[in-house]
């Protein structure tokens, strides 16, 4: 029994070790008590001490802030983001509004091609938006207009159409992206068709000039344009304004088709005008998409993806 009467082979009758001041003797056959911050104070038996807390907190840090920023070993990375080009063209879930208004636009464009030349001729005729449709039934000819393509789907318009609508839509949504394009057409038509008829009316220009055939989409396509510039950033945003004000200007200085060149001009510039407005729209939407990433359905992550 021995083990009774010691601690740390220390006898009964030794006085006890402990702290300053401490002369209370060791009970015999009950261990003595270390009361200091000494090894065994520190080690597994007691509490840990400075020291091993210290250690602790200093490994546990770098653990937690990993799994704090989601880099731990076993955290999820995020997928990294990937160039996809088929982004640069419409698909009926991601750009619903461009899809479907250049499946229109195709449908009529081999309908121009191939049909007729006398039903063209008259059904273009019929949308053309000059001085006395416009008098007459203005809403039908502005919607009609929009609804060709000069010079065919191999046209530079037809070509823009595509990748400046699809951008556009992708940032503002589709019916923002529909309501910059008609006003744009519209409130260049009316620009441009409205001095005409003033012009006819004060004698500087001929009768003829009431009947002049004018239909398209390069209003509205031009438009887009100058509003696609204000949400895109900056190394890419004047690029393609100065290449668009560039085709505008030496349009123009063709003398060609002045009243359309100065249309393409002006719509250039409602579309830049409209900036202020489409990057609060823009900001609106992004803000929108993490909320609905959030809620995890299938087909909300489908169209995320497109």
């Amino acid at each position: 029994m021995s083990w009774l009467g010691t601690a740390d082979g220390a006898s009964a009758d030794t006085p006890a070790e402990g702290g300053r001041g401490d002369t209370t003797p060791a009970l015999a056959g009950i261990p003595r008590q270390r009361r200091g911050g000494g090894p065994r104070a520190s080690g597994t038996l007691g509490a840990p001490g400075p020291a091993l807390a210290a250690a602790a907190a200093s490994a546990a840090a770098p653990a937690s802030v990993a799994a704090a920023d989601g880099a731990g070993p076993g955290a999820a990375r995020p997928p990294r983001t990937r160039w996809r080009p088929w982004r640069l063209l419409p698909t009926p879930i991601g750009t619903p509004f461009t899809f479907c208004y250049a499946v229109l636009l195709a449908a009529t464009s081999l309908f121009a091609d191939h049909a007729d030349p006398s039903l063209v001729s008259e059904l273009l005729r019929g949308s053309s938006t000059d001085v006395v449709h416009l008098a007459r039934t203005p809403l039908l000819v502005l919607v009609a207009s929009a609804l060709w393509i000069a010079g065919g789907m191999a046209s530079a318009y037809a070509v823009g159409f595509l990748f400046v609508l699809t951008a556009l839509e992708r940032r503002i949504g589709g019916l923002r992206t529909a309501a910059v394009f008609f006003g744009g057409h519209a409130l260049a038509t009316l620009a441009t068709e409205v001095p005409v008829g003033l012009s006819v009316a004060a004698g500087q220009l001929p009768d003829s000039s009431l009947h002049r055939l004018d239909y398209g989409i390069s209003f509205g396509v031009m438009t887009c344009a100058g509003a696609l510039a204000g949400v895109l950033p900056g190394w890419c945003r004047w690029p393609l304004l100065a290449g668009v004000c560039y085709l505008a200007v030496a349009d123009l200085l063709a003398y060609v088709d002045p009243v359309s060149d100065w249309g393409h001009l002006l719509s250039l510039t409602l579309g830049v005008a409209s900036w202020p407005l489409l990057r609060r729209w823009r900001d609106h939407r992004t803000a929108d998409v993490p909320l609905l990433g959030d809620l995890g359905h299938p087909a909300l992550r489908a169209v995320r993806r497109l």
